[in-house]
């Protein structure tokens, strides 16, 4: 679908959609450290209070749940108020959560600030994605791939500098540092973004990509059984790259290469720091790219790919993680096809119900990833029972599920679902005309 800007008005046609995306895409780099920059604070915290990495991991898993089991309260104001306000407080509350983070001397002060930091990004990456699916309905793909870039690949320009202010000033020093930084870039920008102020007009490609021309209401999208797959899906395949984003470091110590250094193109790093570079690199790139390969071959026949890539890179993990090229490598492309699904489901969310509601209804969608960060403890448990090779298999098993669902399930069930809603659209406009009575989709 290609973008006819004739119908909006003139403050908001040419290349303004274009800044909106950019401005989104910023605000949310200013809130990945709150989760892709964790795994380097969790070691240096249990060496100060030894409080135990499952104790500390609790906070990760958290700040997730707030994050995302709140955007769909989120995005409905986005969806009535504009993004504005809505980014402006998770500006506020993500400088609060870092600061707190740096006063934090027990278990509860962290939980806390992990639930202030978990409100405040997911008012941001709700909004922002939202936003991006608002502004181009002909390229949701690219869209929603290039504003999560923000959020993966955002970390990497600050993991040696977070690391390096660890460990010359102390973890607090950095919580307090970069969560007043980047709190304060979020609010700046804030005052700049808008939604479309009418519904942005499309006209259709000539490609066989299931779009539908029908809004369906949050409550309807939640009676639909296409949203619970989409949902298990989403669950499935997040549960393992939450882990690893989260135990990357513990598992490179216990490994015992976190400090091997690696060279590797002209550079020369530990492992550990090398690994977390990469990873945020590749996954920031696999975002916008993912997308824009679904907007072309089809969002289900992208997933199956990503799917069954990220399940031979854990399995590879699994087998030769112990080897620190491998480790860096591995995990590097894992990343970098994991963290498709933040632009595969909410394209596939807004293609699939439209885009009036596009941000209650991606942020319902985005729960799962909640949803999945429960397992991130239950990985801990697990490795200290049966080792790490253990936990690579499960996630090997759901992603590899996953890939199958994607083609055999999810495809049909979406095609099905959006002639069935445009067939009942159709007939209720009809009815209207004729008084006969009005049509259910279903």
């Amino acid at each position: 679908m290609t973008a006819d800007s004739t119908q909006l008005p003139e403050g908001e046609r040419g290349n303004f959609r274009w800044i909106q995306l950019a401005m989104g895409i910023v605000c949310m780099a200013m809130i990945a450290n709150l989760q892709y920059g964790w795994t380097l604070f969790v070691d240096p915290i249990d060496q100060k209070y030894h409080w135990g990495r499952a104790a500390i991991q609790l906070a990760f898993t958290l700040f997730v749940v707030t994050e995302t089991w709140l955007v769909p309260v989120e995005a409905w104001f986005v969806d009535r108020y504009g993004p504005r306000i809505v980014v402006s407080f998770g500006g506020v509350m993500i400088a609060i959560a870092w600061i707190l983070n740096s006063y934090a001397d027990t278990t509860v002060l962290l939980y806390v600030a992990a639930v202030v930091g978990g409100i405040g990004a997911g008012s941001i990456y709700g909004t922002c994605v939202g936003n991006a699916l608002k502004w181009f309905p002909d390229r949701r793909g690219l869209a929603a791939g290039a504003t999560a870039a923000g959020f993966g690949a955002g970390a990497a320009i600050t993991v040696v500098p977070i690391a390096n202010m660890i460990a010359s000033s102390g973890y607090q020093t950095a919580f307090f540092d970069f969560g007043i930084g980047q709190g304060l870039i979020v609010l700046v920008l804030a005052q700049f973004l808008r939604k479309p102020s009418v519904d942005v007009p499309v006209r259709k490609k000539q490609l066989n990509l299931p779009i539908s021309a029908v809004s369906v209401a949050p409550g309807q999208v939640l009676r639909s059984p296409i949203f619970w797959v989409l949902y298990v899906t989403f669950v499935m395949v997040a549960s393992g790259g939450l882990m690893t984003a989260a135990q990357i470091a513990p598992i490179a110590h216990d490994y015992k290469i976190a400090s091997v250094p690696v060279s590797m193109l002209g550079f020369q790093m530990a492992a550990l720091t090398f690994a977390i570079s990469l990873d945020r690199i590749f996954d920031g790139f696999g975002r916008p790219l993912f997308g824009l390969i679904s907007d072309t071959i089809g969002r289900e026949n992208t997933m199956f790919i990503a799917f069954g890539t990220a399940a031979a890179m854990l399995l590879l993990l699994s087998t030769y993680g112990h080897n620190p090229m491998v480790f860096v490598l591995a995990t590097a492309i894992y990343f970098g096809v994991f963290g498709e699904i933040y632009s595969l489901f909410p394209a596939t969310c807004g293609d699939t119900f439209g885009s009036k509601f596009a941000a209650t209804n991606n942020g319902m969608l985005y729960t799962a990833k909640g949803t999945a960060s429960l397992l991130v403890p239950i990985a801990s448990v697990l490795a200290a029972t049966y080792g790490w090779q253990a936990v690579f298999i499960v996630a090997v098993a759901l992603n590899a599920t996953a890939a199958l669902m994607a083609l055999f399930v999810i495809k049909p069930m979406r095609r099905a679902y959006i002639e069935r809603t445009e067939s009942a659209a159709a007939a209720a406009t009809a009815s209207s005309v004729t008084g006969t009575p009005k049509a259910t989709a279903a």
